[in-house]
């Protein structure tokens, strides 16, 4: 019915014209596959980063639409991946330090039937506030122990239904959803990034910082000793390579004999060590 239109609605008209100069503008472009994310995990990151990055969400058929006729290198190429509804990130932020903050702002949700729990899920003694009915038969196969008082269905004690890992019913995860508890932790991570021209997947955009940081500490710290067994004088080592000199200065002081004011008496104990060694091996003299 829409195949021939010739005009479109001026907001749309205008919308399409901005989407075509984004790329230009920025020289970051990520993709989040939006069947992999929930709405409500958008919004905060939209607040967080506002002020560093542009979010748009788009079907995959008006992306291709959009980007056909753009000279950005590589856009073409990324487009093709995406399917169904998606959101486009705009940014001049390096992609795998805005993955890692993406990774960093995690957020608890609600679950649904068949989500692995994040947590053990813990249902604390309360008055649920549910009136009676079926609800309670509910509560019982769910394993979750209750009582009724007041006209409504306390739980009777503090119960662990699902452990961490396992997965989560439908029907406890409309129990869940009554009690206001969020046991699924969610994340969100770029499906493909395109920066200057070079693509990036979404496996090689991962970092895990921890390793880094310990990769990075244990490479000082073998460029330190190098540098020190070397002699190479920097503002991180002297103190070292003067104090390894000095001791070195000292032993060769304390075995050659050379006394110094740091050495003497070192050098007269050992002198005095080796003359009483001498005398007791005397002692024991015996001539054939």
């Amino acid at each position: 019915m829409h195949e021939n239109r010739t005009s479109y609605p001026k907001k749309k008209t205008q919308m399409f014209q901005q989407l075509q100069e984004l790329p230009k503008k920025y020289k970051v472009l990520s993709i989040i596959q939006m069947r992999k994310v929930r709405s409500t995990q958008i919004l905060p990151l939209r607040k967080i980063l506002k002020n560093d990055v542009e979010f748009v969400s788009i079907k995959d058929k008006i992306a291709k639409k959009v980007f056909a006729d753009s000279d950005v290198p590589g856009i073409k190429e990324i487009i093709k991946e995406i399917s169904g509804q998606c959101m486009l990130i705009f940014t001049n932020m390096s992609p795998f330090k805005l993955n890692v903050l993406l990774s960093k702002n995690k957020i608890m949700m609600n679950a649904r039937g068949g989500d692995i729990a994040s947590i053990d899920i813990v249902v604390p003694a309360k008055n649920t506030g549910i009136a009676p009915g079926p609800m309670l038969t509910e509560f019982k196969n769910a394993g979750i122990p209750t009582k009724i008082d007041q006209g409504t269905i306390w739980i009777a004690k503090d119960s662990t239904p699902v452990l961490k890992g396992e997965p989560i019913s439908e029907q406890l995860a409309a129990i869940l959803g009554k009690l206001d508890i969020k046991p699924v932790e969610a994340g969100i991570s770029l499906f493909t990034t395109l920066e200057d021209g070079t693509k990036y997947s979404e496996a090689e955009l991962v970092i895990d910082v921890d390793k880094v940081r310990e990769q990075f500490g244990q490479a000082h710290q073998e460029a330190i000793s190098l540098s020190i067994e070397a002699a190479y004088i920097t503002a991180d080592n002297i103190s070292q390579i003067l104090g390894k000199a000095a001791q070195s200065a000292r032993s060769v002081s304390v075995e050659s004999g050379f006394m110094t004011d740091e050495t003497k008496e070192q050098i007269l104990q050992k002198a005095d060590a080796q003359a009483k060694a001498v005398a007791g091996q005397a002692k024991d003299y015996t001539p054939a």
